[in-house]
């Protein structure tokens, strides 16, 4: 295809995020002097106001910190079931909705970890833009309107059944009873008066101040399930993140809640191969993926979100992986019709200067998370602890104060060279999926960043707006390689040329000698953003 993007270089700093506003906020941070976990703030917030249908404050956070002094460090920022939250709830239903007040049963933790990740910045690396000064971006285009995107739009009019139930939803997001239309501005006023307030009295303020009240106050005015014991007592926490040893790298990510450990598990059963490595973008290169996937998920499946990170490297040792490949059959594929999950997330990164390198992923699960919107904050709370099973005899069964599992999941590899990515995506199981594909094609192969984001990718499974759980592959893929991928067993479905089930992703790479490349995804509304 023409018109694709190229991969963007910088001596000085760079930012990468799916919206094009975001990543300017977070340049105009670096630009200022910030720091990386300063741009990395401001681009959170700012994606909150331009990116609704895809993350928000009422959401989750994972973040992975690179300092090239202290390595890699991880800030788990997801919020527990509420301590009320139960199954008698739900007694009369065999799942949980994933729309209205019984669909938001989790606390955000999104906030708490810009809070964590802020204090990092000002008491380690001597921060010294003030925290007003990092959501300004988002305060402003909140106030004055944000452009609606066909993405925002397609959203709007595809869930509109669903989304415009709850009033406090419609008055911001279905003006007059209409979807906004492309072009259009969009103004999200209560969201901004919450974000300012909270640049102002510091990110804590939503767990234990005045932001705080008001969000208990809405939730019980609309008769929700969290309250203001369930804020009071969440904090995001510095844990350790999972890692893999390859030929070329270390590779970092997080650990439970999230599926970190299939990401990692996939890249480590293919770097079994990597002696008899199959030609790049082949039937045969996408077949080792799509099976080292199956084998990584059967495993993510049994995990348990109070996991310890000690608990899941244990999958990721080399004599583990070294007898998990073996399964891998080049010839057929292996059988396939697991319950995967779809999701809508933000990834976003940033490099500053000095090399200090932030992944972070933010989302509220489906689009627009619960739709459960707070009247005098106007959050949209996500839907998080939709993921809880109402089956007690599941692993992920719902129980009072519980983390639920989340597909979110940020990555950083430290190469052998000296080299630092950072790369991530949105699209629920389709995250390490899509993490593979381009790590594979950069490290590997050595193709250039951006071009391995821009070609065709796959996806086993259902992911964001797809429920089937075939193999899709987007249709730039040459036939023969279809034909091939069919003969091995696979069951193929079409997608479109740059087709959103697929993911939206990034990547960011610091050299030794502080080359920076960057690279969106053409799929996404996003820019890699330097100077």
């Amino acid at each position: 295809m023409s018109n694709l993007p190229l991969t963007q270089k910088s001596k000085n700093a760079m930012v990468v995020s799916p919206h094009h506003a975001a990543s300017d906020a977070g340049l105009e941070i670096l630009k200022k002097g910030g720091n990386a976990i300063e741009a990395t703030i401001a681009i959170a917030s700012s994606l909150a106001i331009h990116y609704p249908h895809m993350t928000g404050i009422g959401g989750d956070a994972f973040w992975l910190i690179y300092d090239p002094e202290e390595g890699v460090s991880f800030i788990e920022g997801s919020g527990y079931s509420g301590f009320d939250v139960n199954m008698n709830l739900y007694k009369d239903l065999k799942t949980i909705p994933f729309r209205g007040k019984l669909a938001a049963n989790s606390v955000a933790g999104a906030v708490s970890s810009w809070d964590l990740a802020y204090k990092k910045s000002k008491e380690i690396w001597q921060g010294k833009i003030d925290s007003s000064i990092l959501v300004q971006e988002a305060v402003n285009s909140a106030y004055e309107g944000i452009v609606v995107t066909q993405s925002l739009h397609d959203t709007l009019k595809e869930k509109k059944n669903e989304l415009i139930k709850d009033s406090c939803f419609a008055e911001i997001y279905y003006p007059n009873n209409e979807v906004p239309k492309v072009g259009e501005l969009l103004v999200q006023e209560k969201l901004g008066k919450t974000i300012k307030t909270l640049g102002e009295k510091g990110f804590d303020d939503f767990y234990r101040g005045s932001i705080a009240k008001d969000i208990a106050n809405d939730f019980k005015l609309k008769e929700g399930l969290i309250t203001s014991n369930d804020l009071e007592q969440h904090t995001a926490k510095w844990q350790e993140p999972l890692q893999v040893k390859t030929s070329n790298a270390k590779i970092f990510n997080a650990s439970a809640p999230t599926q970190g450990v299939a990401s990692l598990m996939i890249i480590g059963l293919f770097d079994r191969w990597v002696k008899k490595l199959p030609k790049k973008n082949s039937s045969d290169h996408i077949h080792l993926l799509v099976e080292a996937t199956k084998i990584a998920f059967k495993h993510r499946d049994k995990m348990s979100t109070a996991a310890t990170s000690q608990e899941l490297q244990a999958w990721l040792e080399p004599a583990y992986l070294d007898k998990l490949s073996e399964e891998i059959d080049f010839q057929k594929t292996a059988p396939w019709g697991e319950n995967t999950a779809p999701g809508d997330t933000t990834w976003f990164g940033a490099i500053d200067s000095k090399g200090r390198v932030v992944s972070a992923i933010q989302s509220i699960y489906h689009e627009f998370g619960s739709g459960f919107t707070l009247p005098k904050t106007g959050i949209v709370w996500q839907n998080r602890g939709c993921s809880f099973s109402l089956d007690s005899t599941q692993i992920q069964s719902l129980e009072p104060h519980k983390k639920p599992f989340h597909t979110l999941n940020p990555a950083i590899a430290l190469f052998d060279d000296g080299r630092v990515m950072a790369y991530g995506t949105m699209g629920g199981d389709g995250q390490p999926q899509t993490q593979a594909a381009i790590f594979t094609r950069y490290a590997y192969y050595d193709e250039d960043l951006q071009t391995s984001i821009n070609n065709p990718r796959w996806l086993l499974g259902r992911t964001w707006g797809n429920s089937s759980q075939s193999l899709k592959l987007e249709s730039r893929f040459d036939d023969e390689i279809i034909e091939y991928l069919k003969q091995k067993g696979h069951d193929v479905e079409i997608l479109g040329e740059l087709d959103s089930a697929v993911g939206h992703a990034g990547a960011l790479v610091y050299y030794p000698s502080k080359k920076i490349l960057g690279a969106f995804d053409p799929r996404s509304d996003g820019k890699a953003s330097n100077f």
